[in-house]
């Protein structure tokens, strides 16, 4: 197997790291080290809402991720690896990009998922000496960021970044740039993520008992190479076309609501968030193929976002709650979010959006109904009603779990000769509704070390059903499936 320099060089440090360490024979000696087995049934229909042949997903597979995890006085390292096999190309991995991201159509394939493949995804050395406080560590290498919304940070990327985490204080200063995937099947990166810099830092500050108040900050540099079209030259998806520079600053107050442990009789998050910043954007070729007059525009941008939520804790066991969302037409996200967290209070995340629809906060107002039942630490489950509306419905919305497409035909044989995405109704503003299931049976628990809460989310072992039905509204048009549906069982066993 053929791997591109991106994955050896990962491989490559992953061994140096560990070795950084004083002896191998310490790791094994203090068993910092395990594997964790994930086997995964998907099953998918009418993500393309029924305007294109095929599109669905019926599979299952099996993901393999060792770790091994080495300390020595303030010194640590961390390296875990991934060998997935499926008999259909599914998800093993909610924090993966989307599909409609890693399998868009090029002339090389070099972004093209595969069923099988091996990856690197995490390869990190810390240190937490610079001050006294356990909560403190700075990483440097390819490591998880994950704030806890999910809508800031919830990716493995390469970072340098400092963690400062106490009972009054929490802080996160960082620095990342996307490389590369580290996958034996994704040779390229996403348009979006070449020579783009992350810049970030967050502070919260707990003022009173469960009462948190932060500050968060943003900013993107991207420099990369614009690439033109041709005239005669057939274009490809993983051309760069965009590139500038956005900065977010926000505010957020919670009573620790996504803290799944707290036993808190109301929670509360909130948070309003502000993007500014510009953009220069290539421009097509004329009607008639010759080169514009122009071959690039540049703009300025600028959009909010909010984000709002209420939890009832009825009893023990039992919780209610609503949220409520709504990002202007120019606002995004800044690309490293998974929009998955704790909102419902259980331990399971869940999609903010929907695990079907998978929205994100651009041009997209949401409100959600939702309810929550825990029985100790053995079973949760979640019931999620959601509806999505377009705020400007003359705009198209972020990218999402839909790949709807609008295909032209010839007029005598009826085949398809191109397909290009399916434009929103001018106007139309009702995106669609889901109903999502999360239900989660836990097994045993384990003890890992405390640097690699971010890294392991799950207890030893566990079984999950993940499950969306959405029904498209007015703005997909009348051509379209009535209901799509993404459902996943997830078996997760660690050694």
């Amino acid at each position: 197997m053929k791997l591109n320099p991106f994955v050896k060089a990962g491989i490559g440090l992953t061994f140096a790291l560990l070795w950084s360490c004083p002896t191998l024979a310490a790791l094994t000696e203090a068993k910092n080290f395990g594997l964790e087995v994930k086997a995964t049934a998907q099953s998918e229909d009418d993500r393309d809402l029924g305007t294109q042949k095929g599109g669905d997903v019926n599979g299952i597979g099996l993901d393999l991720r060792p770790w091994v995890y080495g300390e020595s006085g303030a010194w640590s390292a961390y390296a875990m690896g991934q060998a997935v096999v499926s008999s259909d190309i599914i998800e093993t991995d909610p924090l993966q990009q989307s599909a409609d991201d890693e399998n868009q159509q090029t002339t090389n394939n070099d972004r093209k998922s595969k069923k099988n493949y091996l990856a690197m995804r995490e390869f990190w050395v810390g240190y937490s000496g610079f001050t006294p406080y356990p909560g403190e560590l700075l990483k440097l290498g390819r490591q998880r960021l994950r704030n806890d919304d999910g809508q800031w940070r919830d990716t493995n990327i390469e970072a340098l970044n400092w963690t400062f985490d106490t009972t009054l204080l929490k802080a996160n200063v960082g620095v990342a740039e996307r490389f590369s995937e580290y996958r034996t099947d994704l040779k390229e990166l996403s348009p979006k993520d070449k020579d783009r810099q992350h810049l970030y830092a967050d502070a919260a500050y707990q003022w009173t008992p469960g009462q948190w108040i932060g500050l968060r900050a943003h900013h993107t540099h991207d420099d990369g190479k614009l690439d033109y079209p041709e005239p005669g030259v057939a274009t490809d998806s993983l051309d760069k076309r965009e590139n500038g520079d956005l900065t977010w600053l926000g505010i957020e107050a919670n009573s620790d609501a996504y803290n799944w442990r707290n036993t808190n009789t109301v929670n509360y998050w909130a948070s309003v968030t502000g993007m500014r910043g510009d953009r220069d954007s290539v421009n097509a070729l004329n009607a008639d193929g010759t080169r514009p007059t122009e071959a690039k525009r540049s703009d300025d941008v600028s959009g909010w976002a909010t984000d709002l939520g209420i939890r009832l804790r009825l009893d023990p066991q039992w919780q209610v709650g609503a949220a409520y969302a709504r990002a202007s037409a120019e606002y995004e996200q800044n690309g490293l979010q998974s929009n998955r967290s704790n909102f419902t209070g259980t331990q399971s995340r869940v999609h903010r959006f929907g695990e079907a629809f998978r929205g994100e906060m651009n041009n997209m107002q949401s409100m959600s109904l939702f309810g929550s039942w825990q029985l100790r630490e053995d079973y949760d489950a979640s019931l999620v009603y959601h509806k999505f509306w377009r705020v400007d419905g003359n705009k198209p919305v972020g990218s999402n779990g839909i790949d709807a497409v609008q295909n032209n035909t010839d007029d005598v044989t009826g085949a398809i000769l191109s397909s290009t995405s399916l434009p929103l109704e001018d106007g139309k503003k009702d995106l669609g509704q889901e109903m999502d299931l999360v239900v989660t049976k836990y097994f045993k628990k384990g003890l890992l070390p405390a640097a690699l809460s971010q890294s392991i989310d799950e207890p030893s072992a566990l079984v999950r059903l993940r499950a969306g039905v959405f029904k498209p509204g007015d703005a997909y048009g009348s051509g379209v499936d009535s209901y799509m549906h993404r459902a996943f069982v997830d078996v997760i066993w660690k050694f």
